[in-house]
């Protein structure tokens, strides 16, 4: 069973035991982040800082000037948290430590391209902006992040790319001290407050026959159940319970269709300008009305598409099922566990889990994260890896 720890180059660069001790945990794979969004990130055990602040997102290798001259949206450079080369020099280390290198890609989720072009920004049913998720129906935001996914997935070196919220994002965000649980949404609510009125999607809105005004204040008028705490239970059935089925499937059918054309045409660019062989994985979610950082997909579709995907399996892993009920053999099934005990991974029940994503069908397995985690944590992971071989 194959392996891969997600890291960021901070946790690597300045710590010259670093690529050595992440090899010991017994992955054969570094799915290094090149492409990034901001946060604010724990380093345990490196020599010289505990906390890194990526202030904004960033890519984490030098901007290629020419690639991107002349574009109105064009990623911004790392700060002083990543500086030079982090990402190259980061590789090079991990691959000297004898681990396969595959790029993590960070797309639809920039906050500051959100500040700095509000026009680029998701915009919900009552006019507010989400400036963390950028709209990908406009064609601006879609020429950038199918650029952006080819210059951060195919860099010196790496044999393969997981490219992460290639799809819609929208209200679910850790957004800085973050305020917004004080009402359970729940599925429905969480759809129904990404539903995007931008001039993109109010334009495609008119081509399905929609009138985009009548169609936010219905979404306006379904909203009201959840703001008194009387969101139904359930998925797909609470927002057509909520908006009514006729409209819900309307709005599903445009995002749906905007999704999937991104999608197919990120990754044939990819795999374009990638070498032979390379690896070209979605993190996916089997549901498409789902939103955030593992968009919502097609499993055929996405399947025919992509080699393959990795899933969210920490809460349990039946999200693997319909990716197996059309996964050829050439299909990576991926499992992604969170292994950090902080943020609520369970390390020490890894083999158990693992064992049973791989009776749904899970070929892989990522773990979330090997700079993050405890001394306790990863010794935990390195035990498990030993048991499954």
């Amino acid at each position: 069973m194959k392996a891969s720890t997600f890291v960021y180059p901070w946790d690597v660069n300045g710590d010259p035991g670093a690529a050595a001790r992440i090899a010991g945990l017994g992955v054969r794979q570094a799915t290094l982040a090149s492409a990034y969004h901001s946060t604010r990130a724990l380093t345990p055990r490196h020599p010289r800082t505990r906390i890194v602040t990526a202030r904004h997102a960033a890519v984490l290798y030098p901007v290629d000037g020419e690639r991107w001259e002349g574009r109105r949206l064009r990623p911004y450079a790392a700060g002083d948290w990543a500086p030079g080369d982090a990402y190259g020099d980061a590789a090079a280390a991990l691959a000297a430590a004898g681990l396969d290198v595959h790029t993590w890609v960070v797309l639809a989720h920039n906050s500051r391209m959100g500040e700095e072009f509000p026009d680029t920004s998701v915009v919900n049913a009552y006019g507010d902006r989400y400036p963390w998720a950028p709209c990908i129906a406009q064609p601006d935001t879609r020429a950038y992040l199918v650029e952006l996914a080819v210059e951060a997935a195919v860099r010196p070196g790496a044999a393969g790319t997981e490219l992460e919220s290639l799809g819609w994002y929208g209200l679910a965000h850790l957004h800085a001290h973050d305020k917004t649980a004080g009402v359970a949404v729940g599925d429905a609510g969480l759809y129904l407050m990404s539903l995007c009125f931008c001039p993109s999607c109010r334009d495609g809105y008119t081509r399905r026959g929609l009138d985009p005004d009548e169609l936010a204040a219905s979404v306006r008028r379904a909203l009201e159940p959840v703001w008194r705490g009387e969101a139904p239970a359930g998925g797909w059935e609470a927002v057509e319970k909520l908006l009514g089925a006729e409209l819900a499937t309307a709005t599903r059918a445009w995002r749906d269709s905007v999704a999937r054309s991104l999608q197919t045409e990120a990754v044939g660019a990819v795999r374009s300008a990638a070498p032979e062989g390379f690896q070209i994985l979605l993190h996916a979610d089997p549901l498409s009305y789902r939103v955030g950082a593992n968009v919502g997909v097609d499993p055929a579709h996405i399947l025919s598409v992509a080699d393959g995907v990795v899933v969210p399996c920490s809460g349990g892993p039946e999200p693997l099922t319909p990716f197996a009920e059309q996964a050829v053999e050439r299909n990576v099934l991926a499992a992604n566990f969170t292994v950090v005990s902080g943020m609520g991974g369970r390390p020490a029940t890894l083999g158990e889990d693992v064992a049973r994503a791989v009776g749904l069908g899970a070929t892989e397995v990522r773990l979330y994260h090997a700079g993050l985690a405890s001394d306790e944590d990863l010794s935990l992971v390195t035990e498990a890896l030993t048991r499954l071989g």
